[in-house]
């Protein structure tokens, strides 16, 4: 079995495990054997909208993720199947930076994704949505919108 595949097993036990009784964070789908598609649902306040008149706050999100045929060397690609407004998220894209490494956990990138849905985490100097940059900065004292801390499944 080569590198890739012996990852995608592994990713695919982790994912299971780790998601399987979250409280914010759950595997709706894993496509393929072994999967390299995965539709995640994130159970965490949001924000939804074209611009500033029209956000409101939701609390249901999924996001696909991909892992293209050169991961885990390159990053998966990843995009959001549900509305949102975000800095760094885009209808074709999410932005999931510039630090990938090919030792990184698909969870860590899953619990990342939550994290900017949360507004947790968010980078406003180089936005794939402008409208939504500008809302952050000036909104940065109601943020983050969610407290959870992902990582150890806390509410």
């Amino acid at each position: 079995m080569n590198v890739r595949l012996k990852r995608l097993y592994a990713d695919h036990q982790q994912v299971t495990k780790i998601f399987g009784n979250h409280p914010n964070i759950r595997l709706i789908e894993a496509i393929g054997t072994p999967p390299e598609r995965y539709i995640i649902e994130f159970l965490l306040n949001g924000l939804t909208g074209e611009n500033e008149e029209e956000i409101a706050i939701i609390n249901s999100h999924r996001a696909e993720i991909y892992l293209t045929l050169d991961y885990p060397r390159r990053p998966p690609f990843c995009r959001m199947l549900t509305p949102i407004f975000h800095p760094n998220i885009n209808p074709q894209k999410i932005c999931i930076g510039d630090h990938w490494n090919a030792g990184q956990a698909l969870t860590q990138l899953i619990i990342r994704i939550g994290e900017m849905i949360c507004f947790q985490s968010f980078n406003v100097q180089s936005p794939l949505n402008a409208k939504a940059a500008v809302w952050a900065e000036k909104n940065i004292s109601s943020l983050p919108l969610d407290r959870c801390d992902l990582q150890k499944e806390i509410c």
